[in-house]
């Protein structure tokens, strides 16, 4: 087995402008044409963009490598040019000692002891947000909330300085942007990025992290010798560069879902402790990572279509999200739906180290939103800011109506 032939060929480019923008249309055309797909621009690709198969490729990860790289290039067969991901690019047993550290030290205990500070933050913000909205009409939901928000708390948690923690954004952007091709969205996020690198890697150094953070439990644990010493940095590393971009723009993208649904938001403004169910149906609904991608380590199947060794395998989470083999009404938001077994968050083996503490600030912003406000509208167009991995905004105009 040699090739990957017999697979249905499409000419949709995942990373164009167009798509990046609005991708439900090519995701609606990969579904129907198999369960397998190939891309005419990217020959060395499979992609998987049913809920099945997607979740059948995440959860055999000895078939399905994360080590060759979780983006387009595939590191077994040529050089990396960005260091590996300690956690979303490594494999057993270098994935399994360095997720058991982060494992414990985001634990359901850990996210019990930092509820009621993290809900403190979510009540001022909110309070903050109707301050400014009504003085001017309204505000920029990314801006004003979803952005302050992680960049308060989780680096808190983290126990990173406070001065100089916007470069995290920049950072972030360029990460998951490295994911896809070197295209005109990459290479910009590398030029803004340059400048705070130096700062980037200057807050992995033990000396700048505030003591019983998870950064200092991250390097306690080198100490102990359960990673390398050399680890620790690159670790401190990961939790920087993947636990904000992420959970801000699912923030975003849940005030987006609510305030497309106004029968939901008036839901959810009922019975504020619907704040969980509704952001874990905005994380299946609106996708905040679009994709990830796996590399065959073995010639082998999908849906028992032969896949050669090294391809790459596209999995298209978002367009999983949306399968309406699996999800009746796929393409509602729908605050009383159970997504489970959605694919926001992976799953299987490399599932979301911290997805507890997204969900928690998740839930903490729309209880605090929900108790405030009896109504969002947009008060504006919003502006999209293309990242070939994350659904992510730059803008979002609303107008928060005072309960």
């Amino acid at each position: 087995m040699n090739e990957n032939s017999g697979i249905p060929v499409l000419d949709v480019d995942p990373y164009s402008a167009e798509n990046l923008t609005d991708p439900y249309p090519m995701h609606a055309l990969m579904r129907s044409a198999g369960p397998v797909v190939r891309l005419k621009d990217y020959p060395t690709v499979v992609a998987c963009a049913r809920h099945q198969e997607t979740h059948a490729v995440f959860n055999d990860a000895q078939t399905f490598i994360s080590g060759a790289g979780v983006g387009l290039a595939n590191f077994n067969i040529e050089k990396p040019f960005r260091p590996r991901s300690l956690i979303l690019e490594a494999d057993a047993p270098l994935h399994t000692a360095t997720r058991a550290v982060l494992s414990r030290i985001m634990s359901p205990k850990t996210v019990m002891q930092i509820r009621a500070s993290f809900a403190q933050e979510a009540e001022r913000l909110l309070d903050k947000a109707l301050e400014l909205n009504a003085a001017n009409g309204s505000i920029d939901w990314m801006a004003v909330v979803a952005n302050p928000f992680p960049l308060k708390v989780f680096a808190d948690s983290i126990g990173i300085q406070e001065e100089g923690r916007e470069n995290l954004l920049l950072y972030g952007d360029m990460v998951f942007n490295s994911m896809g091709p070197q295209n005109e969205v990459f290479t910009k996020s590398v030029e803004r990025v340059v400048p705070v690198t130096q700062w980037i890697m200057d807050q992995c150094d033990r000396s700048k992290l505030r003591p019983g953070g998870f950064g200092d439990l991250i390097w306690q644990a080198a100490e102990a010798g359960e990673i390398s010493m050399e680890q620790a940095p690159m670790l401190v590393r990961s939790l920087l560069s993947a636990g904000l971009d992420t959970t801000i723009n699912s923030l975003g993208n849940a005030i987006y879902a609510l305030g497309h649904h106004p029968q939901e938001y008036a839901r959810l403004h009922s019975d504020p402790s619907l704040a969980r169910p509704a952001f874990e149906e905005a994380l299946r609904w609106e996708s905040t990572v679009q994709t990830f991608f796996r590399t065959a380590n073995r010639d082998c199947e999908i849906a028992g279509v032969p896949i050669a060794a090294q391809t790459k395998v596209l999995c298209m989470l978002a367009s999983a999200n949306r399968d309406p083999d699996k999800w009746p009404d796929a393409d509602t938001y729908d605050i009383g739906r159970r997504p489970s077994g959605h694919m926001a968050f992976g799953s299987g083996l490399h599932g979301c180290v911290g997805q507890a503490i997204a969900r928690l600030e998740g839930e903490l912003i729309l209880t605090a939103l929900a108790k405030r406000v009896k109504g969002i509208e947009f008060a504006g167009p919003h502006t999209r800011r293309l990242n070939n991995t994350l659904r992510a905004f730059d803008t979002l105009p609303v107008r928060l109506i005072p309960a």
